[in-house]
């Protein structure tokens, strides 16, 4: 538990659960409360720069739609009245929409992009294929401190377990096409042209889909982009790709290496030290889907298994 959510935590125990047993006693069991969504603190993540803004006391209250009916404006009211009364407790606006009581539906609608019935439980493709794939860590980070019903915690279980099969290899085979597109063709054609503004997206867009390859191979969710690639190295615990990722985010095109340079797709032009590194990251990736028994090809041209990898 982070210092952030045991402040959190402590917040709750200390002044939430009491207002809610002395004013809500009959619906004590039916709210759901934890530390989750939008914020670095709710990744653990937060430090002295990020407290600037969107920091504060706080805690979220989640109910379903027929409990927000009934005593949600007054609960709502009763929570806000102990954060004012708190000096410091720095409440912003946004911070004010993450925090305090919403509905379960609302809370997972909001983060993940588009409209969700969680109370239900239950995700079919087509919502999973809806998702804005890059807030699902967000929707399922933080810390849940009291769930008596177990309805918010069933639905952040379902996405826990992570996507489904072919959702996932649907995943898998899009962000391998990105990296090879990117790095492995399009930033060559770039080079050769001279136009090193495409060859830094093209490089860019090529780390952001390694990063994301190497989280769907451990099933794991990446965060906001700001803090993926802290989160990478927390889970390459070897380190060697996540060096190499770094080691490609800082390295210049390479401009003199194209000087009299005819592009020729077949051959890579080795004396650019990005093309390198690029290679190395796909050899990498290579051996990480053979190991994972989704290939048994050992070429290095990732682009090669895409349909291997959707052709189940």
């Amino acid at each position: 538990m982070t210092e952030t959510i045991a402040r959190s935590r402590r917040f709750y125990d200390n002044k939430i659960a009491p207002m809610i047993r002395m004013k809500f006693s009959e619906y004590e069991s039916e709210i759901a409360v934890g530390l989750a969504g939008e914020g670095s603190d709710c990744f653990g993540y937060d430090d002295f720069m990020s407290r600037d803004h969107d920091f504060g006391t706080g805690v979220c209250l989640w109910l379903t739609e027929d409990d927000f009916h009934k005593f949600g404006r007054l609960l709502s009211i009763a929570y806000n009245e102990i954060v004012d009364s708190i000096p410091g407790a720095n409440l912003t606006r946004r911070l004010s929409e993450r925090r305090g009581v919403m509905t379960i539906n609302s809370f997972y609608s909001n983060i993940l992009g588009t409209e969700v019935m969680a109370e239900n439980g239950i995700i079919v493709n087509r919502t999973w294929r809806s998702f804005d794939h890059s807030c699902m860590a967000t929707a399922v980070n933080g810390e849940v401190f009291r769930d008596d019903k177990g309805v918010f915690s069933a639905f952040r279980n379902s996405l826990l377990s992570y996507y489904p099969e072919n959702i996932w290899r649907e995943r898998l085979a899009s962000e391998i096409h990105a990296f090879s597109s990117s790095l492995q063709v399009n930033y060559s054609r770039c080079m050769a042209r001279k136009d090193t503004v495409a060859a830094e997206i093209c490089k860019v867009n090529g780390i952001k889909a390694a990063m994301e390859i190497f989280f769907l191979l451990r099933r794991v969710y990446p965060p906001y982009y700001k803090w993926t690639f802290r989160a990478l190295t927390e889970l390459d615990h070897e380190g060697s790709f996540s060096r190499r990722i770094k080691e490609l985010s800082q390295t210049l095109c390479g401009i003199p290496a194209w000087e009299h340079i005819r592009y020729m797709p077949d051959n890579l032009n080795m004396s650019d030290k990005v093309v390198v590194i690029s290679e190395q990251i796909a050899e990498r990736i290579r051996d990480e889907l053979i190991s994972a028994g989704l290939i048994d090809s050992d070429d290095p041209y990732l682009e090669k298994h895409v349909d291997t990898i959707l052709n189940v």
